[in-house]
């Protein structure tokens, strides 16, 4: 499991296994977001199976997918307030990592400088500074 720590709040991850659930709550993880759709590729784990192992684990899980490539103001609208009232530390997956870093960065723009945004994210290894635009418009919405 690559997991990459975002901040004290928040990790990402690529495409997360079933037998990694457990390995997330042993770590101290509390939420467990999934971002990524079942069957967008052949053979990825079945996200009623990831489920199940993060209840079985004790953790919450939110089941929130999101397309790659073409993450929406509404996809931010509702990662926004879950995201701020899930149980931390929170680990979010998807194919890469990317989109939950995304998903994150957008709503983080809301009340987080852009700067720090970006630095967390490059830290954790994802080039997000093509958002800037994004982030920008993002920051007008304080909701």
């Amino acid at each position: 499991m690559d997991i990459r720590k975002i901040d004290d709040t928040i990790s990402v991850a690529p495409q997360i296994s079933v037998d990694d659930v457990a390995e997330a709550a042993r770590l101290g993880y509390k939420t467990l977001v999934a971002n990524r759709p079942d069957h967008e590729e052949p053979g990825q784990p079945s996200m009623a199976d990831i489920e199940a192992a993060a209840k079985a684990e004790g953790l919450d899980w939110v089941y929130m997918p999101v397309q790659s490539g073409n993450i929406t103001d509404e996809d931010v609208d509702r990662f926004a307030p879950m995201i701020r009232e899930a149980e931390k530390p929170v680990l979010a997956f998807c194919r890469s990592g990317t989109r939950c870093t995304v998903l994150w960065a957008l709503s983080a723009a809301r009340s987080a400088p852009a700067q720090d945004i970006f630095t967390k994210a490059r830290n954790a290894g994802y080039d997000i500074s093509g958002l800037a635009p994004r982030m920008a418009q993002q920051a007008q919405n304080k909701g």
